[in-house]
């Protein structure tokens, strides 16, 4: 039987691909191989998430190291060609767009045909790191999953053919159908509640606001990360933050001081997030995936970013700006978002069968080889390899 190899590095990553996981294992056993790249390596980043949402852990980690974009995907690269080779995959599919998804690369220097989900997303700003290497592997891919049509037409203006993107709807919204809004894995009102009360010292009903910060524009910018802090003091209400550790290492090594109204925490599992998202007044992220997870929930947001690839969420009035790299008013913000009101507004990110739709057209095109786009003759990915480090 023909394998797929299946390339996560982040904890977002294990999120939207669960469903998709699991299904693919229930189908194609040990033909099913998840590779794990080490870009996200401590417990709590990794490990909790796997667990909380029924994913077996990864077939092969490469515990890539490195304290740079280039570190990383220069370690990475080499790990994950070899790797590859010992799989031997019909094709190997990434997802999303950071230093993980690079290793497209790798699958490309092989021939291996390459299938990309969330493809052709744009925030048309080139400094982001995530711009280039969704751009990379697009045009790298045989086969593109685009969660919402005017993904598809931006791939379309960069040449990319139309029988190469097929529109499928954002898994994220199956997984809380799944996971969460059908209540199997969500707590009782009252627990919630002991959760805010015990953890973050919140009394019943109290209001408060949800904050996440993570991207290197904002928390490795003095001033940036200044205006971020101010924007959560300016709420008035308590802000429950869970700060990643390059977060934490900034606001430390920059010594800027964490306003009295904020519960600065460690990383935390996917479902108290989504407990606290749920329960949140409002929520300031510069996470891609908060932003969504809360439109499809009702909670309002403050996307604390200068650009993103999910303007969606603007033109459906959940998602309100402020941009760190300006001098803008944080008191000004934070009254539009509390004018938005909770779950006044309809999402367009899909119906919940993106997993579905995805898992049946991967195994179709693995069925009748429709993956490559090269000649069937002259595509031969496992002849006449050499490993690295031949001289040939």
């Amino acid at each position: 039987m023909k394998k797929i190899a299946l390339v996560l590095g982040i904890r977002p990553d294990i999120i939207r691909a669960s469903i998709f996981i699991n299904k693919m294992r229930a189908e194609l056993g040990k033909n099913f191989v998840l590779v794990w790249s080490g870009q996200h390596y401590s417990e709590n980043l990794k490990d909790i998430f796997f667990q909380e949402l029924g994913v077996g852990q990864p077939d092969v980690e490469l515990g890539i190291i490195g304290n740079s974009d280039a570190a990383l995907v220069g370690d990475l690269l080499p790990k994950l060609y070899k790797a590859l080779i010992d799989i031997r995959p019909s094709a190997v599919i990434f997802l999303g767009d950071t230093n993980t998804v690079a290793g497209s690369i790798a699958a490309a220097q092989l021939n291996i045909p390459i299938i990309h989900i969330e493809g052709c997303m744009r925030s048309y700003d080139w400094r982001m790191p995530e711009e280039k290497y969704r751009k990379i592997t697009d045009h790298l891919s045989d086969l593109i999953f685009a969660y919402l049509p005017e993904y598809k037409t931006q791939g379309l203006a960069e040449g990319i053919p139309s029988e190469n993107i097929e529109v499928c709807g954002n898994p994220i919204v199956d997984v809380l159908q799944t996971y969460f809004v059908a209540g199997k894995l969500r707590l009782t009102q009252s627990q919630s509640s002991k959760l805010r009360s015990e953890k973050y010292g919140l009394a019943e009903k109290s209001p408060f606001a949800l904050m996440t910060a993570h991207r290197r524009e904002n928390v490795e910018d003095e001033a940036s990360l200044r205006r971020v802090l101010a924007l959560s003091e300016a709420t008035k209400i308590p802000v429950i933050f869970p700060a990643g550790y390059r977060t934490q290492n900034a606001i430390a090594r920059f010594g800027v001081k964490i306003p009295k109204n904020v519960v600065q925490v460690d990383p935390i599992g996917y479902l108290e997030i989504l407990e606290l998202l749920t329960h949140a007044d409002f929520t300031l992220t510069d996470s891609g995936t908060l932003v969504e997870e809360a439109c499809i929930l009702g909670t309002p947001t403050i996307q604390m970013r200068h650009s993103t690839e999910r303007p969606q969420v603007y033109t459906w009035g959940a998602s309100v700006k402020f941009d760190p790299t300006l001098e803008e008013n944080p008191k000004k913000t934070i009254e539009k978002v509390r004018m938005v009101g909770k779950a006044s507004w309809n999402h367009g990110f899909g119906d919940g069968t993106a997993s579905e739709f995805i898992f049946d057209s991967v195994l179709d095109k693995l069925h009748h080889d429709s993956l490559s786009r090269h000649e069937p003759e002259a595509y031969q990915p496992w002849s006449k390899l050499s490993f690295i480090g031949d001289s040939r």
